[in-house]
């Protein structure tokens, strides 16, 4: 049996129970996408400045999170967070967004210029669904393998159940959706030098996990380098945060490498044993991949865990 990871009083063991499916399929964009872990570390830095952009989300954080004290730590459980929405079995998905609703219904308060907030406000809800979406990606198809308009077309698309289940009530159907949004927000944002702080401890976070300091100092920026230019300009992130050529080719070969070589113990190898497809599942080929997606739809296995969840 897999290791069991703990979250909010939960065991997760993404191999049980066998066959019941995740709130996204398994041949989804978002599954390819979600498996990489450098994209995914990028993509998630991304999220994060463009969500502290907008003060009420930036206080809310800022205020009433561990993010201050523990902010990779904090940053690792919303990753986590994520990924069971993603490949975690519907039932516990469902429970562990619960959870996370409930939390988020404690917090409010007010922004130093006197703005009152509320975590469960539809337009930071919104906002925050769709920094996720565009920043994880932006860094897969800038840094990974670039993506083909149906490959993004269909990622927007896909998972509107987890969005459903956080309360997001708008989620942007295509890059220029997400544009659309960021413009009726962008009056509100503002440079703070929490974001600089933040980024400090990206770049720190490295050597404290015994890589190479500049490593840190390449993934910050290539977060930067994926914000849409007006919203770097707001932040006034300037060009110490240019990716340099040499750091460009470091996070190309981290995230290309990450598509080659399979983390077998990962959520998301895990998730595709659960589902009776071979752990490496998401690393073969599109031929093999549609191969054994075609075997299992041919199956009951995926039909009768769905009625069960349904139950």
């Amino acid at each position: 049996m897999a290791k069991r990871s703990a979250y909010m009083g939960w065991k997760l063991d993404f191999t049980q129970p066998h066959g019941e499916p995740a709130l996204v399929a398994p041949d989804s964009v978002t599954w390819r996408i979600s498996k990489n872990p450098v994209t995914g570390a990028i993509g998630g830095i991304c999220a994060v400045l463009l969500e502290f952009a907008e003060p009420r989300i930036r206080s809310g954080v800022w205020d009433h999170s561990t993010f201050k004290v523990d902010p990779v730590g904090r940053a690792k459980r919303t990753g986590y967070a994520a990924a069971i929405g993603t490949y975690g079995p519907a039932s516990a998905a469902q429970s562990v967004i619960s959870g996370i609703n409930k939390m988020h219904a404690r917090v409010a308060g007010t922004t130093p210029d006197g703005t009152e907030y509320r975590a469960l406000d539809p337009e930071l809800i919104d906002w925050v669904g769709a920094t996720a979406s565009f920043g994880f990606l932006t860094a897969y198809d800038r840094f990974a393998a670039p993506l083909s308009q149906t490959d993004k077309d269909c990622y927007f698309g896909e998972g509107p159940e987890v969005s459903k289940l956080y309360g997001v009530q708008r989620r942007p159907k295509s890059v220029d959706d997400f544009y659309s949004m960021m413009m009726q927000l962008e009056r509100r944002f503002e440079p703070h030098e929490i974001n600089i702080e933040f980024l400090k401890i990206v770049e720190s976070s490295a050597k404290d996990q015994h890589m190479p300091e500049k490593l840190g100092h390449y993934i910050a920026c290539a977060a930067v380098d994926i914000l849409p230019p007006i919203v770097r300009e707001r932040l006034e992130l300037g060009p110490e945060y240019n990716l340099s050529h040499a750091g460009r080719i470091v996070v190309k070969a981290m995230a290309k490498l990450a598509e080659i070589i399979p983390d077998l113990k990962g959520p998301a190898a895990q998730s595709c044993q659960r589902l009776g497809l071979p752990r490496n599942f998401l690393w073969l080929s599109q031929g093999k991949q549609n191969k054994l997606m075609g075997a299992l739809r041919s199956s009951d296995v995926l039909n009768t865990a769905a009625g069960a969840t349904a139950e």
